[in-house]
């Protein structure tokens, strides 16, 4: 019968052995992510050309002093109320339909482009211009669309307006 093991031996890996190892792993590692790692140099260098290395270094040597010097600005009245302003603005936001909004906003840029093209006329509009003017097709679809927008705002949103649990 075979006897009983009562020790067991470890084998032992000496570092030479351990730091071959680990450099195979590194060496296999690198060979596994080349064009990702060659990305991310890129964009270091990039980073470095810049100056931008030099600021974050600056900063997190600096950190607990840009730390407080942040604190500080946030804490200061006006800038609480903008953050809060921002963070409200953001939330509605995902409430707006862009898909609505698109032709809207393309009236808009063209209305835009219009007042730089002749936003320098001198010419004073008497009462009688504008009667003439609600003639004109355009201004015509732009007054129902601005009419039709203002309704939109006088409606009641009481209810609207609050966040679904």
């Amino acid at each position: 019968m075979a006897k009983a093991i009562k020790q067991i031996r470890r084998i032992e890996v000496t570092e030479e052995e351990k730091r071959a190892n680990d450099l195979r792993e590194i060496e296999d590692a690198l060979l596994e992510n080349k064009d990702a790692l060659l990305e991310t140099l890129q964009v270091v260098g990039g980073m470095k050309e810049r100056g931008i290395l030099s600021l974050l270094n600056g900063l997190f040597g600096e950190g607990d002093r840009v730390l407080k010097v942040l604190v500080d600005l946030l804490n200061q009245p006006e800038n609480t109320a903008a953050l809060k302003n921002m963070l409200l603005l953001v939330g509605t936001m995902g409430n707006i339909n862009v898909k609505e909004l698109e032709p809207l906003l393309l009236k808009v840029n063209a209305g835009i482009e219009n007042v730089a093209e002749h936003g320098e006329d001198t010419k004073k509009t008497g009462y009688l211009d504008l009667l003439r003017t609600l003639k004109d097709p355009e201004v015509n679809r732009s007054l129902t669309i601005l009419i039709t927008f203002l309704k939109g705002m006088g409606k009641d949103t009481e209810n609207e307006g609050q966040l679904k649990d």
